[in-house]
């Protein structure tokens, strides 16, 4: 189990080392405005870097950031509820739920105000399961190898709901890229994918400028000419999502099927929450391995940043930013847990984790 990072000694410009089992250390540089930023919201910030195999929960505590690691494979999206964690990973979904009355002993007392306890989990495969979120009491995967919008199934891999129109299969094919979920009065509102394609791979020949913003409930596309977009959120009556491949947080019109950039940010673009007039925006470097020819993003691949940028709303302007090294290389989700200020989690492999294990067990009669 991970035990939290200690924040930098006084004098220390703001990095943080972050010890894991490996043999190489994180170095998490935090501006100085994120830890004073953070701990009057009363809030934590849940990432995720996939090619790590690392859920990070970033927290404050005197006004300081603190930081903790978790191993669990392919990390991709996670979902927030009130007391639960759902979590996407290569080939499940890990379900983790809080227990406040273990959270009250962990020591040091008082520290932590939550104690999330991975429980359980459902087997997918790999479905190359990107975001995910509660839809009524349900998990809500979205399946981007299938090109659906799934829920989980005691009885099978997972149970198809909704796919775009003009993808024709269910199909194991990856055709259209879907990646992104926006969630509004309980039910899917808009998701996001990389093309309007229906063959195999077919969303890479045009992944530059074949991106698109999809309406759940008709099924119309309501915003075309994207670059990789990714993360689309409702906040205030208004829909923001990241243009990946161009780095930029941007307001989407779905009536006139126009986007207006709200900021640029160092990175390729991918993660976002909102909180008020803040916009907490994931940011990735480009690994060797990955396919970004033709993106904007790619031209200047030295100026790219890896970790989080807090993004104004109203002016555009960041406010305050976390950068990782290597290895920690791309962000993919950024989720925030309101009134949880210090919590502690334990993920699905505590031989990988440092700290002490937890067992729980029903109260006696």
């Amino acid at each position: 189990m991970t035990a939290p990072a200690q924040p930098p000694p006084p004098g220390d410009p703001g990095q943080l080392p972050v010890g894991t089992r490996a043999a190489v250390d994180v170095l998490c540089s935090p501006s100085s405005t994120l830890g004073p930023l953070l701990e009057p919201l009363g809030l934590s910030v849940v990432l995720t870097a996939p090619h790590s195999g690392n859920l990070i929960v970033l927290a404050a505590a005197d006004g300081r950031p603190t930081l903790s690691f978790h191993t669990f494979e392919r990390v991709m999206g996670v979902a927030v509820a009130r007391d639960a964690l759902a979590v996407c990973t290569r080939s499940e979904v890990w379900f983790a739920r809080d227990a406040p009355d273990i959270a009250a002993k962990l020591e040091p007392r008082g520290s932590y105000d939550a104690c999330f306890l991975t429980r359980g989990c459902h087997y997918t495969g790999d479905i190359l399961g990107h975001e995910v979120a509660w839809v009524g009491g349900e998990v809500c995967v979205v399946n981007t190898l299938f090109n659906c919008l799934c829920t989980l199934h005691d009885r099978y891999s997972f149970a198809p709901r909704w796919r775009p129109p003009f993808v024709t299969q269910l199909v194991p094919e990856d055709r259209c890229h879907l990646n992104g979920l926006a969630v509004a009065g309980g039910r899917p509102a808009y998701v996001t994918a990389a093309a309007e394609s229906d063959t195999r791979q077919g969303w890479r020949a045009v992944k530059g400028t074949g991106g698109c913003v999809i309406d759940v409930a008709s099924g119309e596309t309501a915003v075309r000419g994207l670059c990789m977009p990714h993360s689309p959120r409702l906040s205030g009556g208004r829909l923001y999502l990241v243009d990946s491949g161009t780095g930029r947080l941007v307001a989407a019109d779905v009536a006139g099927g126009r986007v207006e950039t709200v900021a640029v940010v160092p990175g390729f673009a991918r993660g976002l929450a909102i909180h008020g007039p803040l916009a907490f925006v994931g940011l990735s470097r480009i690994r060797p391995t990955s396919d970004m020819t033709g993106l904007p993003i790619a031209e200047h691949p030295e100026r790219l940043k890896c970790g989080l940028a807090v993004v104004d709303l109203p002016s555009g302007r960041t406010v305050a930013d976390l950068e990782f090294g290597p290895p920690v290389d791309e962000i993919f989700d950024v989720q925030l847990l309101p009134g949880v200020r210090r919590p502690f989690l334990a993920g699905p492999y505590a031989d990988r984790e440092r700290g002490y294990p937890l067992w729980t067990v029903p109260p006696s009669r």
